[in-house]
């Protein structure tokens, strides 16, 4: 059953299911199966060079005649090269993260894109809207990878965004199930963009190794770590007890970029280093016992959204 609201009718999807832009995760087999599955598909720039994101949109324009995206943080050192490429390859959508919307939003919406800004709280929501950005997703602290400093959960989060803009909102952080999509949708948002669940499929890139790892987590495996570099939730391995450690005993900023070095991430979720790997996974991981294929990831959440929906009607209106 379709579902159209305003993130759809923005996106030109049938499902308001966006995959989060991961690095080491979302490449194009990824991203072109969870849009010809309905949802939204994007690549995610933050792990690959130029010329590597070129070839992934190719890539996913050839496997899917739907609409897909680019995830990009504003903070990526070639940010320049990045963006003349999704303009160059005219890319329908652009999610950007981590940096100021203001910089790029209106050169990308002079191209025609679609743009997309991730914020932590209200105030930068509100600085996302002034900078002219079609929609906004606003993501609790449960999500894994890059999180905001204010640490604050998706169900706070939400109506809070709520109330400050009145743009498309998707919600972001901790979704992984129908049942929390009707939730936030309680809550105010539109559209949900999930990352940990897609993470977990066929077709994310990441290494086996670390996949299989991730669906053996329990509650309370994962942490938010590196506060004094960019807040990061990993997973505890050796190496988080190494970062623990040093924080613990006040080390700089510039002590902890020393450890973190260069490459971290990719050695743990793309080349499934479980030890020394920066290992980035959310909250929701626990939940998650099974690699599924993307598309029946959407499948399974459309059909539980609406299933939620009938079960809390006849729970309301059958006393």
């Amino acid at each position: 059953m379709m579902v159209q609201n305003s993130i759809c009718k923005l996106f030109g999807i049938r499902y308001p299911v966006i995959q989060g832009g991961m690095v080491w995760c979302s490449g194009w087999r990824l991203a072109s199966a969870v849009s010809n599955a309905g949802g939204l598909g994007l690549i995610g720039a933050g792990s690959m060079h130029p010329d590597i994101l070129r070839s992934h949109i190719a890539q996913c324009r050839t496997a899917t005649g739907r609409p897909f995206g680019v995830n990009i943080p504003l903070m990526y050192p070639q940010i320049e090269k990045i963006m003349q490429i999704v303009m160059e390859e005219h890319v329908p959508v652009v999610f950007t993260s981590a940096g100021n919307p203001k910089t790029w939003t209106s050169q990308l919406k002079s191209e025609g894109i679609t743009v997309a800004h991730v914020v932590s709280s209200s105030r930068f929501a509100q600085k996302a809207t002034e900078a002219g950005v079609d929609a906004i997703v606003a993501e609790g602290f449960e999500a894994g990878g890059h999180n905001g400093r204010e640490e604050t959960t998706t169900l706070t989060l939400i109506p809070q965004v709520r109330a400050a803009t009145k743009l498309p909102l998707i919600a972001a952080g901790g979704i992984a199930t129908g049942a929390a999509m009707a939730a936030v949708f309680a809550l105010g948002a539109e559209g949900v963009q999930v990352g940990t669940r897609f993470a977990l499929t066929l077709e994310s890139s990441a290494s086996e190794v670390f996949k299989q790892h991730c669906i053996t987590l329990g509650e309370g495996d994962t942490f938010l770590s590196l506060k004094k570099v960019s807040p990061t939730r990993l997973v505890k391995n050796q190496f988080f007890r190494r970062v623990e450690q040093l924080e613990e005993r006040g080390a700089t900023a510039d002590e902890v970029r020393e450890l973190l070095g260069r490459g971290r991430a990719k050695k743990g979720i793309f080349e499934g280093d479980l030890l020394e790997g920066e290992l980035e996974i959310g909250q929701i991981a626990s939940h998650i016992r099974e690699i599924l294929p993307a598309s029946e990831v959407v499948r399974r959440m459309m059909e539980e959204y609406h299933q939620t929906l009938q079960r809390l009607s006849e729970e309301t209106f059958g006393q």
